[in-house]
């Protein structure tokens, strides 16, 4: 309809329509560009959790009668000569105490503020860890070792550095949060300790928003000058550099835009948003802008040069963008937020850069002056000739490139059968980053890093965890914990009855252990009705008295030896609470995260399957040939395999970053099987046999899906400069994918479409 009425316009409306078109567009990304002024940066890991599950849902549930068991920091000091040196405790104390001066610290706990609570009768005394008016460093020593819970919780096994716990306030906001981090910054600068470490999840966020703005300029700037560098070689002129360009950043700015509209911040799945649609956007760019090149040399009527391009590869290229579109939304299959927005955005990006191609340059070529000289470069019969000798060789060996293909896909199938999904806390960082060094020195020597926390519940109401029962299966539960699970319990109930009992025996190291006697246990509810007053027992029994918690840590084995060891915890409560009044159950941001790993493999082979049916369907619909379905999507599932093939065999992990490259890869891919085919049943239409019309396909398309295929690796390259290793492997297999589409969409296509529809005496036509 509107290329009909285009064809009806004369010079002069035309002219007066592509005006008017410019105006509107200059309007809207006006306010686009205002819209995209409001774009900031966040990065929020628990959006990473997934969304709607019950295991989810508990969570919250748990967190919200307790604490939030991620929202506080591990301060590791180093002392070369070892902890046990007055100079070296009295900086730490002074440390700590301007630390405690700081708004939304709550609390900080170390060896040189705990002390020893003692408990005889009515007396109550403490007793300081370290005694900094005695002075006494070998009893300190002794005591400190003697108290089993300290170790790997406030002191290193090998006694070179202690740790300062600093709880901060919940669930700050990002901008408090730098304010907050800054401030401890500062006063850490003031301190001259031979090293100190910090963890958590404040430093990591300020990290990773650092890195992540970083990265999106670099990734930018990048795109950019590849951009520049690719057309400049491709159309050989300023104006086939400038053209394609506006168009370009105008669609940039409308995604972007289209972020700061629906106040969706830019998250670490974002940063590589904007150079990837640079490089998938030049696809459609190149299409049009090549064929109307073309056009014009031979009719030179701008006009008409530009409506029989829009006839001849718009409906091609709005088939790749919806495909490649397709293979974005399908994200949304994907349980977890920040990839289903990644998976909308970038969809809605795909669209947007094409109706901008079509719409956007028509108008500019059309209204701006046409180069004095266009004719054919030497480029043209260069290119022709090299793909028609291609064309030639693959014809002519038909029969062992299919046989090779074959052996190629059964080769990579078994590989894949060896992918691994596994996930590490800090799997994003290189081992060589500083962060990631400092996180690797506490995990090793504080029983681990990564959070573990397990809700323990009362099977009846009535009932109370003060019964024998209920405190031997705890204590079991944590004996299983502490030696087959090989996590460290910092907090429970079960914890703070034996530390209760020790105190009451003068502090013996014999009486680390659940109390006996009636009369001891009646002592101690006094005690937590004391200390439940002054508010200090929320942390382990929850308002209702029905739930508490076991909250530790474990080093961070990554969520393959993790989800093992939590079947067999599974089996060993199972197997050993039959009968008990506790139900447990794991809980936590760690456990969340596994559970997101899990969903991720299902949710890939979901959202890649619904991506398949729907291209088939819209190829069906087009060719009207179930042969023709087949025949597209077999040189794009080659690609998958292969690279499935390589994660098997080279040991690349399935994660986060890595699960959605299928969905993407194969969305961009199947591009160019689609202008292929089209180009080839354009030229069945004119009437030519099957063979001329393959030929025909192969030369004019070809050199555009080796351009495009070539600036797309080229900017999926850049993706691994990235010191993200999600972001870096997302390049490298997309690069990969890209690369072995094209060579399957030169050779493998064009022997299937000839299988089909056979060409009588070929070997005599194609000598």
């Amino acid at each position: 309809m509107a290329l009909k009425f285009l064809e009806k316009a004369d010079e002069k409306r035309f002219r007066k329509l592509a005006r008017w078109g410019l105006l509107i567009l200059v309007l809207l990304t006006g306010w686009m560009a205002f819209q995209a002024s409001t774009v900031y940066v966040d990065y929020d890991f628990e959006k990473f959790f997934p969304e709607g599950d019950p295991e989810t849902k508990f969570f919250l549930e748990h967190r919200q009668k307790f604490e939030s068991d991620n929202d506080f920091l591990l301060i590791a000091i180093e002392n070369h000569n070892g902890i046990y040196d007055w100079d070296f405790l009295e900086k730490v104390k002074d440390y700590q105490i301007r630390l405690n001066r700081i708004d939304d610290i709550l609390y900080t706990q170390s060896l040189v503020s705990e002390s020893e609570v003692l408990s005889s009768g009515a007396i109550v005394s403490k007793r300081p860890l370290i005694n900094f008016e005695d002075r006494d460093l070998e009893r300190d020593q002794r005591l400190i070792r003697k108290n089993v819970e300290l170790q790997e919780t406030f002191v290193a096994k090998n006694e070179k550095s202690l740790c300062i716990f600093l709880k901060h306030t919940d669930y700050l906001s990002l901008e408090r949060c730098t304010e907050l981090l800054n401030y401890i910054q500062r006063v850490s600068g003031q301190f001259e300790f031979d090293k100190l470490r910090i963890a958590g999840r404040l430093i990591g966020q300020q990290f990773y928003i650092d890195k992540m703005k970083v990265e999106l300029v670099l990734f930018l700037a990048l795109s950019f000058v590849l951009v520049c560098v690719f057309l400049y070689f491709a159309f050989r002129s300023l104006w086939g550099l400038l053209m394609p360009l506006m168009v370009l950043l105008l669609a940039l700015v409308w995604i972007v835009g289209f972020m700061g509209w629906i106040g969706e911040p830019l998250s670490v799945m974002m940063t590589t948003l904007p150079s990837i649609m640079f490089v998938v956007a030049v696809s459609d760019v190149i299409h049009f802008l090549s064929r109307y090149l073309d056009l014009f040399r031979e009719i030179q009527n701008k006009r008409l040069a530009i409506i029989q391009s829009i006839r001849e590869v718009g409906l091609a290229t709005f088939l790749t963008s919806l495909t490649t579109a397709i293979g974005f939304f399908t994200l949304l299959l994907v349980s977890v937020q920040p990839i289903q927005v990644f998976g909308v955005i970038a969809g809605y990006g795909v669209l947007i850069a094409f109706g901008l191609t079509f719409v956007m340059l028509p108008i500019l070529i059309f209204l701006l002056p046409t180069p004095k000289y266009l004719e054919k470069g030497p480029g043209e019969s260069m290119w022709t000739k090299l793909l028609n000798r291609w064309f030639v060789k693959v014809i002519r060996n038909r029969k062992v490139i299919l046989i090779i293909g074959v052996a190629f896909v059964a080769l990579f199938v078994v590989g894949a059968n060896n992918i691994i999904v596994n996930n590490y806390i800090m799997d994003e960082l290189s081992d060589d980053e500083p962060m990631k060094v400092d996180f690797n020195f506490l995990d090793e020597n504080y029983g681990g890093v990564r959070p573990l926390e397990i809700a323990v519940m009362l099977k009846d109401s009535s009932d109370t965890f003060w019964s024998p029962q209920a405190l031997q299966d705890m204590e079991k539960v944590e004996g299983y914990l502490t030696d087959e699970y090989g996590a460290t319990v910092k907090i429970s109930f079960v914890k703070m009855v034996k530390v209760m009992n020790r105190s009451m025996h003068s502090g013996s190291a014999d009486y680390f252990k659940l109390p006996s006697k009636e009369r001891d246990i009646r002592k101690m509810k006094r005690a937590l009705r004391m200390a439940e007053r002054g508010g200090g027992i929320s942390m382990i029994l929850d308002s209702t008295k029905t739930t508490t918690r076991i909250s530790g840590a474990m080093p961070d084995w990554g969520s393959l030896i993790v989800n093992e060891k939590n079947k067999d915890f599974e089996k060993f409560l199972s197997e050993e609470l039959k009968g008990s009044p506790i139900e447990v159950k794991l809980t936590g941001t760690a456990h969340l995260f596994d559970q997101n790993i899990s969903y991720l493999s299902v949710s890939m082979v979901r959202g890649l399957s619904l991506s398949v049916a729907i291209v088939a369907i819209i190829m069906g619909l087009l060719y009207q040939s179930w042969r023709m379905v087949l025949i597209s999507l077999v040189p794009n599932l080659i690609p998958l395999i292969f690279v499935a093939g390589v994660m098997g065999f080279c040991g690349i992990e399935l994660k986060t970053s890595t699960a959605i490259i299928f969905t993407i890869a194969f969305g961009i891919a199947v591009d160019d099987t689609i202008h292929f085919l089209g180009k080839f049943k354009h030229e069945l239409l004119k009437g030519k046999s099957t063979l001329i019309a393959l030929r025909r396909s192969f030369i004019i398309t070809g050199k555009a899906m080796i351009l495009t295929s070539a600036i797309l690796c080229g900017g999926f390259m850049m993706l691994m400069l990235s010191t993200f290793q999600g972001t870096f492997w997302m390049g490298a297999l997309l690069c990969l994918t890209l690369f072995v589409a094209l060579i399957a969409d030169l050779t493998i296509l064009p022997i299937l479409l000839l299988l089909i529809r056979p060409e009588r005496n070929l070997r005599k036509k194609i000598n």
